[in-house]
């Protein structure tokens, strides 16, 4: 005949029916508690994203992305505690922790030996939440490694590069951080001319163009103060560099190179300013051979 789970327990146990009950009861309470612990974890998590949100969703702001970055540790260290608080608390209802956890305790410096590189990570994750290094959003450069920020706990940092790849990257194996995206950003351009043309005048239309891309509706929100066109930065083989720096908000250097570059090409074509190409001029001899090293 089949034992009644409840005797099989006690039998188990060494405990009557009654103790049986009310450790049972103390457990369902513990597990209820550590439900409420994290929905509490994620409502404070939800809390520090709102207290950041602007309600622009189209531009994440500094704030935005700190606060995003911190809600996220708020949620994995905070479920990771709240698990094993529960998990404890629930074995000790039934057995003496005590000598499971001197055992843990022996048992982790043993594998600390061999955790070192897990330690240098969270040292490192910690160090570059506190000092802002970066942030969820922000698009950073990590060895030959680039992209934005989508994820950042206390052991890794996940990027996402151009192509859609995401690069998994342990803190302690950082040595330096390439932030593209904090505070302001630059768009350094290099546009050339043909040697014949007037640099006074393609100057002028550069600056013109800048003037105006900077005063339209749909670009003004981009830019901030200080673009300026350099002047003449080189000679080349086929044509003179002329350099431009247009500062912009923070990520949106790229955005604003591509149109200017589009602007500066249809605006060339119309007051017919050349942007060279690669030519080789060959001379000739009157029997009409090349020259030797004519190029």
């Amino acid at each position: 005949m089949t034992a009644n789970p409840i005797d099989w327990l006690t039998a188990l146990l060494g405990i009557d029916q009654g103790l049986l009950w009310r450790k049972l009861l103390q457990l369902a309470v513990i597990w209820l508690v550590g439900w409420a612990a994290n929905r509490v974890v994620r409502l404070v998590a939800r809390r520090i994203e709102s207290a950041v949100d602007d309600g622009d969703d189209s531009v994440l702001s500094a704030a935005e992305k700190r606060g995003q970055t911190i809600a996220q540790l708020v949620r994995s260290v905070g479920r990771a505690l709240v698990i094993i608080g529960i998990i404890l608390l629930s074995l000790n209802l039934f057995v003496d922790i005590k000598p499971l956890l001197a055992g843990v305790g022996i048992l982790s410096l043993a594998v600390s030996f061999g955790a070192q590189s897990l330690v240098k990570d969270l040292i490192s994750g910690f160090f570059m939440l506190v000092e802002n290094q970066f942030v969820v959003g922000d698009v950073i450069q990590i060895g030959d490694k680039a992209g934005v920020v989508e994820r950042m706990t206390l052991r890794v940092v996940a990027l996402r590069d151009l192509r859609g790849v995401l690069h998994t990257i342990p803190n302690g194996t950082i040595a330096s951080v390439s932030n593209m995206t904090r505070s302001w950003s630059r768009a350094v351009l290099d546009v050339s001319v043909g040697y014949d043309t007037d640099l006074d005048r393609a100057l002028a239309v550069l600056k013109d163009e800048l003037a105006r891309m900077a005063r339209d509706p749909n670009w003004s929100a981009s830019f901030e103060a200080g673009s300026e066109v350099l002047g003449v930065d080189a000679f080349g083989d086929s044509g003179i560099a002329i350099r431009t720096a247009l500062r912009t908000a923070p990520g949106a250097q790229w955005a604003v190179a591509r149109e200017f570059r589009l602007r500066i090409k249809k605006r060339f074509d119309q007051e017919g300013i050349e942007i060279p190409y690669p030519q080789r001029t060959v001379h000739v001899r009157g029997d009409g051979t090349p020259l030797p090293g004519g190029g």
